[in-house]
């Protein structure tokens, strides 16, 4: 797959990384003998370290803060040492949800627009999802963007994938963990989400907390996937774009034991 992107990004994105968890009560984390699941080994390398290690090259990626439960667990990742030290990659305190941890950032730090977010166990991160994902944000004239993959694109690839899909007229789509906050109005998104966030695996449910009309259309399939996110946008009185992602990778995260397994086999096949 060949994609150009400009050789000079106009801007350059403030990262915040998710990657909170349950702590040793996280499935994934007992599994891994840790007491953080962003720390547990995937292939041989922690997760986090598999995330930022795509990010960093990245010219579109600037300082990257690590929101954690406990900022001191940054330290126990060996192979981010230098990246520490030269506080390119930070730590700091999550909250009680992942909106309210992007608000802590916002607030807390002075993060300068346009400011990606992306978690920590999204393992399977490479620098050119990053590079596609930036470069169409940084393009599309929107405050906000949300990655996005098509079903055709994961089961075509990985037929046994199970991925949770957001319905729509001209098809299903899998989130991709990657949104970028492009405007100072976009602040207004991570807001209206810590209302909504807790029904992130049930999508009508967030479609009823944005009204009777967005929950009819979305179990009708009324609305394509732009126009839906037309009318997500004109809701929250911001502009709002979905990018696709054309990597079937970019959809598959570590949530579960099996989603472990399955990464671990993906990266076993393409090293």
């Amino acid at each position: 797959m060949t994609i150009l992107f400009p050789s000079k990004p106009s801007h350059m994105f403030s990262v915040v990384i998710l990657a909170a968890d349950r702590g040793k009560k996280d499935p994934v984390a007992q599994a891994g003998g840790v007491v953080c699941k962003s720390l547990v080994p995937v292939f041989g390398i922690p997760m986090l370290e598999r995330v930022i290690s795509a990010l960093t090259p990245s010219p579109w990626v600037k300082d990257i803060a690590v929101s954690l439960s406990d900022k001191r667990i940054l330290n126990e990742f060996g192979g981010l040492r230098k990246l520490v030290e030269s506080k390119r990659v930070f730590a700091i305190e999550a909250q009680n949800s992942p909106s309210q941890s992007v608000l802590y950032a916002i607030d807390n730090l002075s993060v300068a627009y346009p400011l990606l977010i992306t978690t920590a166990d999204h393992a399977l991160l490479t620098t050119q999802m990053v590079n596609h994902f930036c470069s169409l944000s940084a393009n599309s004239g929107a405050d906000i963007c949300a990655g996005l993959t098509g079903s055709s694109v994961i089961k075509s690839n990985y037929p046994d994938s199970v991925r949770t899909y957001l319905k729509f007229r001209d098809g299903e789509y899998s989130g991709s963990n990657l949104f970028a906050l492009n405007t100072e109005a976009s602040v207004g998104g991570p807001r209206l989400w810590v209302k909504a966030e807790k029904y992130r695996k049930q999508p009508w449910k967030i479609a009823r907390e944005f009204g009777l009309c967005l929950l009819m259309s979305y179990l009708f399939r009324r609305h394509t996937l732009a126009q839906a996110f037309q009318y997500l946008g004109t809701k929250m009185g911001l502009n709002v774009k979905p990018i696709v992602m054309p990597f079937a990778e970019a959809a598959i995260d570590v949530d579960t034991l099996q989603d472990l397994k399955h990464v671990e086999e993906i990266l076993r096949r393409t090293g």
